[in-house]
């Protein structure tokens, strides 16, 4: 690779990194942590093929966007309107009840730096940094952020597995591993395939994303691909880092797993503590909390703009990012304010209603861009891919409506 293009390729990183920062704060951080935890080492090949089969789909996004020069919103109107509604309805449930998610979630972990502030308050002000974020530099404040933000991150998880794998204590004889096999435990299973490595709306989003970067830079195909790819298979590493995090530290330990909220992000910062020692418990803290500062500011700007280009579509009338930043951020923190007891089970909903909702979108991205010069070993992992997912979505479905 020459010099030139290779500085290219560095100025064409964005998008797929934001993809990557919101990824991590949404589903590793959670998701895959909780995973190790409970089960151990047992699920590291789901997640592992989770994120191969929806690989494909993700992909998609990317070539249609560069090759096509629109963005996938603009292409799900493009094959018929109904698809543009179905995508925003299921858009408007993910964006207000993700950003009250992430943004409660972040909260809990300043709160163990701030004690004697409430969540609502530290929502407020986190909400407010945001916005000072967004609605200022935009896309390009969030695009350097979500740099900084997984390089740090990502290097402090890897020192962390490192330690925990020196310091490994196994669980005590007599315990007895739970399987994540059992029809119980299929909910759970659901939940963090819904998220892993993102919800597949975001694929959507990473498409308005990467419109955003060709207004700053020229972004070709192959460069467009190279930022896509780093940015996907680094959360799928960063995803088995999480996991084994989980089986290293808290797995088979007496203490019960904490699912969401702020018992989670104490639990959080003490595996580290635990792993590391108790000299890095602000400092992991600390990163943690810029990790899922990382994920609400890509949340809140991802979600905005694809409402504001449904909206768009839909009534061809243009509108202010600013307005659906604004609004989304409003009706999160009235979920927070009057349903925060709630939460929990809310986004156990949101991350099982986007898995089921994968397959469909899934095909949607495959139809877009079957007809485009692609090899036939694309066509094929593609097809694979919806198999899976289908079947999983209608075996979950099944369970629920008749076990």
């Amino acid at each position: 690779m020459t010099t030139s293009s290779t500085a290219a390729r560095l100025k064409s990183l964005g998008p797929g990194i934001i993809l990557a920062a919101a990824a991590v704060g949404a589903s590793h951080l959670v998701a895959s942590t909780q995973a190790g935890a409970l089960f151990g080492w047992q699920l590291w090949w789901l997640i592992l093929l989770v994120n191969v089969l929806k690989y494909p789909f993700f992909r998609f996004g990317v070539t249609y966007t560069l090759t096509r020069n629109e963005s996938l919103v603009s292409g799900y109107y493009r094959k018929h309107k109904l698809y543009l509604w179905a995508f925003t309805l299921l858009n408007i449930i993910a964006a207000v009840v993700n950003t009250a998610g992430v943004l409660l979630l972040t909260a809990s972990l300043l709160q163990l730096f701030l004690p004697q502030l409430s969540l609502a308050l530290l929502c407020w002000l986190i909400l407010l940094a945001c916005l000072l974020i967004l609605l200022g530099g935009q896309y390009r404040s969030l695009d350097a952020i979500a740099k900084w933000i997984m390089v740090t991150l990502s290097l402090a998880t890897i020192v962390a597995v490192v330690i925990a794998w020196q310091n490994h204590v196994p669980p005590a004889t007599d315990f007895v591993a739970p399987s994540p096999w059992e029809l119980s435990a299929l909910a759970f299973l659901v939940a963090m395939m819904g998220w892993m490595p993102v919800p597949i709306e975001l694929s959507a989003i990473n498409s308005l994303w990467l419109r955003s970067k060709q207004k700053l830079t020229a972004v070709t195909l192959k460069d467009g691909l190279f930022d896509f790819n780093l940015g996907y298979w680094s959360t799928a590493f960063l995803a088995l880092v999480f996991l084994a995090l989980g089986a290293l530290v808290q797995f088979g330990a007496p203490q019960p797993i904490a699912m969401a909220g702020t018992k989670f992000a104490e639990q959080f910062v003490a595996m580290y503590s635990a792993t590391i020692g108790a000299w890095s418990e602000y400092l992991v803290g600390a990163i943690a909390f810029l990790c899922m500062f990382g994920t609400t500011l890509a949340v809140l700007d991802g979600y905005a703009r694809t409402l504001r280009e449904s909206h768009r579509l839909i009534t061809k009338r243009r509108t202010s990012l600013r307005y659906w930043v604004l609004g989304q951020s409003v009706a999160g923190m009235l979920v927070i304010l009057y349903f925060q007891a709630a939460l929990g089970p809310m986004l156990s909903f949101a991350m099982t209603l986007a898995f089921l909702t994968t397959p469909f979108f899934a095909w949607l991205n495959y139809m877009l861009v079957r007809k485009q010069q692609m090899p036939t070993a694309m066509h094929a992992w593609a097809w694979i891919g919806l198999t899976y997912l289908l079947g999983f979505a209608l075996l979950f479905v099944y369970w629920r409506l008749f076990t």
